[in-house]
């Protein structure tokens, strides 16, 4: 699977609950604003490359279909292992909304944004929250868990659950023909702009090493610094880290594997 715009197509197919919450997040019209502003202060005024709701989009459907890959080979929720809630159905909300609105802290400033964005996305999942999950405790709980998947997507936080984890991760793998997720300069010729137009392509898939298999094809060996300085940064922030095995391609020829 291509990540892409189109993955969360794929990611919500079947699931009703989760569609129900993907079209209340997309008629939000404050969240709408937010992605709008996101983008205003990253790449209007910084000169940075996408944090918008293209971002969101591509790192929600990365996450979900993440976690679905690590469910689909037993790796148990967190969230209902903690005992957090009972219905299993729930704890797919994180991944979905804490992809969605991970970078709505952007809207303020780029700096301390995930902090700041936890703490935004409370009465904006207590509104689409309610309309979804009947049992008030229930609501606070996920809010709770969505709030810790948002403020985890920072570097140097650890992710205390599966399903934050599956956020990050998906955060981070948006770095395709210059998607990278190190902000870097647009026009601007670094390390971070060179890197970030040498990744052609991100694939996961299931894998018989681990659950989770991922490609990332680059035509240039500076795409090492995308793998090296973003993807496995946040990976080794996660529980993910014993389940996803990385490989970095270039020419079809394996040029790196993590671990």
């Amino acid at each position: 699977m291509i990540v892409s715009s189109k993955l969360i197509d794929v990611a919500l197919e079947g699931n009703e609950l989760l569609i129900k919450a993907y079209k209340l997040v997309e008629s939000d019209p404050e969240i709408q604003a937010l992605w709008y502003m996101a983008n205003i202060m990253a790449v209007t005024r910084l000169k940075y490359n996408d944090h918008g709701p293209m971002h969101a989009k591509i790192a929600a459907g990365t996450a979900l279909y993440l976690y679905k890959l690590l469910r689909s080979a037993g790796v148990e929720s967190t969230i209902v292992k903690d005992g957090v809630i009972d219905k299993d159905e729930y704890a797919w909300l994180v991944p979905l909304l804490g992809g969605l609105l991970h970078d709505i802290g952007n809207s303020i400033h780029r700096d301390a944004h995930e902090k700041t964005g936890a703490l935004l996305a409370k009465p904006i999942l207590d509104r689409i929250l309610r309309k979804i999950i009947k049992d008030k405790y229930t609501r606070i709980k996920i809010r709770q868990e969505i709030m810790h998947a948002i403020h985890c997507t920072s570097y140097d936080v650890d992710c205390l659950t599966i399903e934050a984890g599956c956020v990050k991760v998906g955060d981070g793998l948006d770095m395709a023909e210059g998607r990278a997720r190190i902000p870097y300069k647009l026009g601007g010729v670094t390390i971070h702009s060179v890197s970030a137009l040498s990744i052609s392509r991100v694939e996961i898939q299931p894998s018989d090493k681990r659950p989770i298999r991922i490609n990332i094809y680059m035509n240039e060996k500076a795409g090492l610094f995308q793998v090296d300085h973003v993807l496995m940064p946040k990976l080794r922030t996660t529980p993910l880290q014993n389940y996803i095995e990385v490989y970095a391609i270039i020419d079809n020829m394996y040029l790196k594997s993590y671990p």
